[in-house]
Formats: structure tokens, C-alpha cells, sequence
């Protein structure tokens, strides 16, 4: 039918005006009306359509967030408002995508104080200087102090200095080596970042007597197959060890963030803006998706129901193929797949999965009062069996072992993770 009514007009853009109807109706008609290949806007809202005198100006270009949204997440506000209202809050990995929206959802609800921690200066200064612009415009409280510190978690003393300096109350730690493929060929490296670095901010978190500390985890801790997620299912045993302690340790796992740094979509739009190809690494691979916002706010409503040792698992929604996203953001910016913009396989990279898992066996799902946020069935691990598993970790990164000494050290202490056998380059 739609086509038949395109042949019969002059149709030089489609305008899909249903913002009441249904998230899924919406993204129905959507994916039918962007192959068309015609540009496409859609109306941002009732609301705005009613209120505003200008067609033109209630039109927004199609994104392919469009394409991968869900239901409005339903949340607690006034319980996560009431969880960092008036606190001392640390944030770690601050100027990284998830550490920065962090920051900005922290900030609506006034803590005291915020304290922004990263090893890289760009991200955090350009946060700072965000923050600084909306205090000014009247957008952030201006009696929140924030902090913002270049500090490596790496380092012991730099951060028991800054914890000594601040009464923490609250911690989000978001700092981690997270590239899949360079973790491969520096598996030292994430050990000492991420299992290391973690240690050192539990360790100062017990000293300091915080409330709660929530570790940002990731669905590659399930059933490992790469360096990454080795180290992250071991941060998620270092936090369920830690038992009869003043501070709750935490963990939320999740899915892709669709827009973050180094995420397959900015990394598409980039390749089509030079013209091609668009390199999908294979025919098959899925992945599941969620927003940067979305990711964060249940990350901030997951923590409300934090008693300590929990993993929080956050429900992705349906897994997406990547190759229908290539297509897909090829067809929204105005070219035809194949056509225009060659779609080229470049084979698993090092330590890739075909799909990822979001639990292990030997976990299962409990309910919490979000229907979004999930509670993974809690595995015990005794404090001085991690230690122990430390010790082997901390001999073959402080010592000149090979590549495949450290692998089969983090084998031995993640006994779940099985190393991918794609080659590395």
C-alpha cells in the first residue's frame, strides 16, 4: 500500500505523524518507511505538534535510536532521590560515556557533594566544563561542590588520598580497560586496571567506611571468552566475598550502550561518512542494546535495592543483529546498502562471541520491584580463596610471563572463562 501511494504522488519526504500510538507500532511503520529509501522525519511529541504553530519545527530527522527504543522506563524517583540527595558521591571513569552520564543523572537529584575521578583528562574536562555552563544557566544546583581529580585507580595512594579528603557515602565505579580486541594483546594491562584498580578502591571503601560501592559490570563476565570479561567476572567475585563489612558492594551487568565510545554506531556513521565499507565482522553476530540514559537511570534505581553481594542484571530487550544495524544506519543517512555503502565481513575479532549471555547456569533471575532489573541468583566466594587468586594474578603481571602464561593464570582463577581461539593480529 505504501507504495503504491508513493508511485501515485510526488513524494519527496515522508512525515510519520503518530507520537500516541505504541513504542513498537511506532517503530513498526518506522523500519517499513525508511526503506522507501525517501527522507524521513517523524513528530517529537502531542504535545509539542499542539503546541507549536510550525509543522517545521516540531519535525525531528529519524536516529536509529528511533529503531531500538522501548517502553518508557518506568522508575522510582523519589527513592533514588532520596538514596544520593545530600550525599558525598564518587565517580569513577568519570569522563567516559557511562561515567559522565552517571554524572548528569547524579546531579539532578543534589548531592552535597560529587567527585569525579579518570585517568584521561579530555572527557573529564569537557564534563567540567559542561557542568560549570548548566550551574551557570540555572540547570545544576550551585551549591553542590564538585571535585574533579586526573587519578589513576591503579594507584593505592592517590586514591586513599582523595577518600581521606571526601566522606564518601556512595561510589560508582565505571573505570575500566573495556576494548575488547586491545585487551587481547594486553592482558597485563587489564588485570592491573581493572582487577587491581577495583581491589584498591574496595580496600578504600572498607578503610573509609562507605555506604555502598555499585561496579558497573558488563554481559562479557558471562561465561568469558576474552581478556575483558575475565577481569570482570573476577570483580564481580572480589565484590561477593566481601562479607560482615560497613560497606554494600554491588554490581550491575548490562548489554551494548548504543553511542558510547568505541560502540559499533558511531563507529558505522564514521565509515559511511568516508564513504565506505562498512565493516561487520560477521553475518550472524547479535548483541543487545540500550542507551546510554536508559542504562544509567537503572543503574541508579538498581542501586536503591543494594543489600550487599548482589549482581544486578538489567533486561536488554530483544538481541539485535549487527548487520541489520549496518543497514540500517546506512539507509537512515541516505544511501542504499550494497549499493552505495559496501557492507564488507572482516571475521571474529580476538576474543569475540557470536552472542552474549547475560547469566551463567548456575545463576538464576529473581524479581526485583523493577520489572527491568533483575537479581542473579548470589555465588559465595570466600575472601581468602580471592586473595589467593590474587596472589597468582599479581605474580605473572608484576613478572616477565608471556602472553599465554597470563591467560592461563586468569583460566585458572575464573574457571568459567574459555579463551576465544580467533587469531589475534
Amino acid at each position: 500500500m505504501l507504495n503504491k501511494v508513493i508511485d501515485q504522488h510526488s513524494v519527496d519526504e515522508i512525515i510519520v505523524a503518530m507520537p500516541s500510538a505504541s513504542i513498537e507500532k511506532q517503530k513498526e511503520v518506522l523500519a517499513r518507511v525508511y526503506k522507501t529509501g525517501f527522507p524521513v522525519k517523524t513528530v517529537t511529541s502531542s504535545e509539542v505538534l499542539i503546541s507549536n504553530p510550525s509543522l517545521k519545527n516540531s519535525l525531528k530527522d529519524v536516529d536509529i535510536l528511533d529503531l531500538l527504543q522501548r517502553k518508557e522506563i518506568d522508575l522510582d524517583d523519589s527513592e533514588i532521590r532520596k538514596s544520593i540527595h545530600g550525599k558525598s558521591v564518587l565517580v569513577t571513569g568519570a569522563g567516559g560515556s557511562i561515567g559522565s552520564e552517571l554524572v548528569r543523572q547524579i546531579l539532578k537529584h543534589e548531592p552535597t557533594e560529587i567527585t569525579l575521578i579518570d585517568i584521561s583528562e579530555n572527557g573529564v574536562y569537557a564534563l567540567q566544563q559542561e557542568i560549570v555552563r548548566k550551574t551557570r544557566e540555572g540547570l545544576i544546583n550551585d551549591a553542590i561542590k564538585v571535585n574533579v581529580y586526573i587519578a589513576s585507580i591503579r594507584e593505592y595512594d592517590s586514591l586513599e588520598r582523595i577518600f581521606a579528603q571526601h566522606n564518601f557515602d556512595l561510589v560508582f565505579h565505571a573505570a575500566a580497560h573495556k576494548h575488547v580486541p586491545l585487551m587481547e594483546t594486553s592482558p597485563q594491562e587489564a588485570i592491573k586496571n581493572n582487577i587491581f584498580g577495583t581491589k584498591n578502591l574496595i580496600d578504600c571503601c572498607n578503610k573509609f567506611k562507605v555506604e555502598r560501592l555499585v561496579n558497573i559490570s558488563t554481559d562479557k563476565a558471562v561465561n568469558p571468552t576474552n581478556v575483558m570479561g575475565a577481569t570482570k567476572r573476577f570483580i564481580e567475585m572480589m565484590l561477593q566475598s566481601q562479607k560482615n563489612t560497613d560497606t554494600k558492594f554491588v554490581a550491575v551487568r548490562f548489554g551494548n550502550v548504543l553511542g558510547s565510545n568505541g560502540s559499533v554506531v558511531p563507529l558505522f556513521k564514521k565509515q559511511i561518512k568516508n564513504g565506505g565499507p562498512v565493516t561487520v565482522t560477521h553475518p550472524d553476530i547479535v548483541r543487545y542494546f540500550m542507551t546510554i540514559p536508559e542504562a544509567v537511570s537503572l543503574v541508579l534505581q538498581a542501586e536503591t535495592f543494594a543489600k550487599g553481594g548482589e549482581i544486578f542484571v538489567l533486561d536488554m530487550g530483544e538481541p539485535v543483529k549487527i548487520l541489520d544495524l549496518a543497514e540500517n544506519i546506512i539507509t537512515l543517512t541516505g544511501y542504499k546498502p550494497y549499493v552505495d555503502i559496501k557492507i564488507e565481513f572482516t571475521g571474529l575479532r580476538p576474543g569475540e562471541k557470536l552472542y552474549e549471555e547475560l547469566l551463567m547456569a548456575e545463576e538464576g533471575l529473581m524479581k526485583t520491584e523493577n520489572e527491568l532489573i533483575f537479581t542473579a541468583k548470589p555465588i559465595v566466594f570466600e575472601q581468602e580463596d580471592i586473595m589467593n587468586k590474587l596472589e597468582i594474578l599479581k605474580n605473572v603481571v608484576d613478572s616477565k610471563h608471556d602472553r599465554g602464561e597470563i591467560i592461563e593464570a586468569l583460566q585458572t582463577v575464573v574457571t568459567t572463562y574459555t579463551p576465544e581461539d580467533n587469531e589475534i593480529h
